[in-house]
């Protein structure tokens, strides 16, 4: 059976040799045009002036456009409407696109593009938290607050308290490929776009936008991207409409890439944040109550913020259940770059502010963190995780707490019945080896002055499912062809995950047959309409069920036919092995399928998934905002030189939660590449800001993401066997974003080694560089 079977991703040989087709590897016509931004040299300021005849005087530059060329300024924004193409008179950070350059090659276009002079009267800009809430700088007219029972109540009756803060860095996407983007005018006034986009739909919808013509006239193509990470959810759109106006205005092919420099520049990152609490707790490390303050930079636009934010504070409680928890979320608007989707999309955020919580309580205890976090877990779910549906009897609302009476719901009110943290963190425990672990780092660091070891153990909890509620939908196409083999299409993007291969694992599956006699082709608006962005981890879910459902209905329609044939019932009709069995008979899949289509049975479908039981009130607080959820723990140890800051990963060992895996090895390759990028995100990679606005960071040669050699020497994963509870596609789960969050076990065991020389709690700021590190030690 295809579906569990270690299959490499679908394109892997043809990255190897090269010849995988990315945007900027697509042949394009000799009359193709190339574009590029002018961008602004300041942070806030107002356009006093425009300087643009030395850029237009360049030979081969064959249009400049600024926002006067423009009846009506093309929108970007993919929320607000607040992301004009080109400034439109205000700047809003440095970086902004003021002008368009088009000419006939892109290294013209990108020189054009630097002799442009931007004429601004400059105001001093807003950048830090403090700025931001002293002008009331801000997204929603306030603070968003949910709360769960009475939380100052609560910590006031408390025996024992504390708070704290931690601030944690953004982070740059830093994909392989860059944001790029090809139109090819079409007859009618048709456009043909390729983007390397997270999601089509949008690019569909914005670029139709700024055309005024209806979507249907618009075609957005992805066959893949080098990488995403959430950020080809919404930056790619502007390079789309830049292209697409530009072919629509001279009717000539345009294409637009940003250069890396350029890539850091103009886009957004992770949302950067400060976490402030105060938690109550008991004297065995039990926590009563935590109250959270979380601000965020949003950066000049809108953007995802709205949801990223709220994801951070629907994963303040990670994998604890806290009797009294009270949520407070600021959403500041600044004048840096629009931050945006990012891995995890403001959960990982979330989720630290709630672990540092869990380490300072044990170290204010002197208790092993472990300790504090095993005490405070919601209770272990009953029964085992086959999916099959509780009884009547088995109400949610007694299910409770395993150390005391809460009722295990979530600080959102969303019940958590499929809890399996107390067996996975005791099989890790126990496979790495961690008590006698954690006795070695202490006698290591009793011995050794200079060199300092620490070690930690972090769970994750991920919520699975978009909390915009009608995103979470898919369609499919799927053809059969008289010779048996089979074309697939659906609304997902592959962007290196293995997307493609998982969902083509369950064509073969549903038909019985060989994955050679599957064929992926690019996401096309054009073949299913109305796609959400492949993020939320939700990409096999939703599609891997749409092409589920479009596969049976050809298979049940064949079954039929040979059924009649043989005087037997359609469920009696087997496929499998690349054969068809039917009574005593016995054909091959190809002859099945010619049969079918000589006697007129359609064979070709469309299928569609929307998840089910959830529905999510973001004001208020309330509701099932997830389907299910993903777990997974790591352990991981670090040495530190107490001199330098410097430091190593020396091992790490990880046992995650992907349900019934629909393809082991492309899941475990998710899960390394998310620890790496977390643990990346946490300690090396540093974004900085000068006070004038400008991003210093914006090259590999000042921006430190992880490299080979970052990787832990010692690098143990493996998956926890148990199926999902939820009814997924073949009862798997996601695994895109849950995996990132296990870096936050490096994160802290610096944090640990830190302690070892301070000898109290040393409150670790993120990222934990070596300077930052350096600090700590001698603050």
């Amino acid at each position: 059976m295809s579906v569990g079977a270690p299959l490499p991703q679908d394109a892997a040989e043809l990255h190897v040799r090269g010849s995988a087709r990315y945007v900027d590897d697509i042949p394009v016509p000799p009359d193709c045009l190339h574009l590029a931004f002018g961008l602004a040299p300041v942070a806030a300021g107002r356009i006093t002036g425009l300087d643009l005849a030395a850029a237009r005087a360049l030979p081969g530059v064959r249009a400049i456009w600024t926002a006067e060329d423009f009846p009506e300024m093309p929108d970007c924004s993919s929320s607000n409407a607040d992301e004009p193409l080109l400034a439109t008179g205000d700047i809003h950070y440095l970086g902004q696109p003021v002008f368009l350059v088009v000419a006939d090659s892109h290294l013209t276009a990108r020189r054009a593009a630097r002799l442009g002079k931007v004429h601004v009267e400059e105001r001093k800009p807003i950048l830090t938290i403090e700025e931001a809430l002293a002008a009331d700088s801000r997204f929603e007219d306030g603070p968003r607050i949910w709360e769960f029972n009475d939380t100052a109540a609560a910590l006031a009756a408390a025996p024992h308290r504390l708070s704290g803060r931690i601030e944690i860095g953004g982070q740059e996407h830093f994909y392989l490929e860059g944001q790029a983007a090809l139109a090819l005018p079409q007859e009618d006034g048709q456009m043909l776009v390729h983007s390397s986009t997270q999601h089509p739909t949008e690019i569909q919808h914005k670029v139709a936008h700024a055309l005024h013509v209806p979507m249907s006239a618009v075609r957005v193509e992805t066959r893949r991207m080098g990488g995403g990470f959430g950020g080809k959810e919404s930056q790619g759109n502007p390079l789309a409409i830049a292209c697409a106006l530009t072919a629509s205005r001279l009717g000539r092919p345009a294409k637009m890439r940003y250069d890396r420099d350029d890539d850091m520049q103009i886009t957004g990152k992770r949302h950067d944040f400060r976490i402030a609490y105060e938690v109550g707790h008991d004297a065995e490390g039990r926590v009563l109550a935590v109250d959270f303050t979380q601000w965020t930079r949003c950066g000049w636009s809108m953007d995802l913020s709205l949801p990223v934010a709220d994801r951070a504070m629907l994963h303040a409680d990670n994998a604890y259940a806290i009797p009294a928890m009270r949520i407070e979320s600021h959403r500041l608007r600044t004048n840096t770059q629009s931050a945006t989707a990012f891995r995890g999309f403001g959960g990982p955020q979330g989720l630290l502010g709630i672990e540092r919580v869990m380490d300072h309580v044990a170290a204010e205890l002197g208790l092993d963190p472990l300790e504090v976090r095993q005490r405070n877990f919601y209770a272990e779910a009953p029964g085992e995780a086959v999916g099959l549906p509780r009884t009547p009897s088995e109400d949610i609302s007694e299910v409770k707490r395993g150390a005391g009476t809460e009722v295990q719901v979530t600080p959102y009110h969303q019940p958590v019945t499929d809890f399996i943290l107390h067996g996975l963190v005791g099989q890790l425990v126990e496979t790495s080896d961690y008590h006698a672990r954690r006795r070695a780092v202490a006698e290591w660091n009793a011995a050794n002055p200079v060199l300092k070891k620490g070690l930690a153990l972090t769970p994750v909890k991920f919520g699975i499912s978009f909390t915009l509620t009608h995103l979470n939908q898919a369609g499919a196409l799927v053809h059969v062809y008289q010779d048996g083999s089979i074309l697939m299409n659906h609304g997902g993007t592959e962007m290196g995950q293995g997307l493609f291969q998982k969902v083509a694992q369950v064509a073969a599956a549903r038909f019985g047959v060989s994955i050679d006699r599957v064929r992926i082709t690019a996401t096309d608006t054009g073949k299913v309409p109305n796609t959400s962005a492949t993020a939320a981890s939700s990409g096999s879910d939703l599609n891997g069920m749409a092409v589920q459902a479009a596969c049976d209905q050809i298979r049940d329609r064949i079954a039929v036919l040979l059924a009649e044939r043989h005087q037997a019932r359609p469920e009696d009709v087997v496929f499998a092995d690349d054969r068809v069995r039917v009574g005593g008979d016995e054909m091959s899949f190809e002859d099945a399928v010619a049969l079918a289509y000589e006697n007129r049975v359609s064979l070709s479908a469309s299928g569609f998934y929307k998840t089910p039981e959830i529905e999510w009130d973001r004001i208020a607080g309330r509701g099932r905002p997830f389907y299910y959820f993903a777990y997974g723990a790591a352990v991981t140890e670090v040495v530190l030189d107490t001199l330098t800051g410097e430091n190593r990963i020396l091992r790490a060992d990880i046992l995650h939660d992907c349900g019934a895996s629909l393809n082991p090895a492309l899941d475990i390759g998710q899960i390394e590449g998310g620890y790496v990028q977390g643990a990346g995100w946490l300690t090396t990679e540093e974004l900085v800001w000068d006070g004038s606005g400008r991003l210093r960071t914006h090259a590999p040669s000042t921006y430190k993401i992880p490299a080979c050699s970052d990787r832990p020497p010692v690098f143990n994963v493996a998956l926890w066997k148990c199926a999902n509870r939820a009814a997924t596609v073949y009862r798997s789960k996601a695994v895109g974003e849950p995996p990132l969050m296990l870096g936050v076990s490096a994160f802290l065991a610096l944090s640990d080694a830190v302690a070892s020389v301070r000898g109290d709690y040393p409150s670790l700021d993120a990222p934990a560089t070596a300077e930052r590190l350096l600090m700590a030690i001698n603050r």
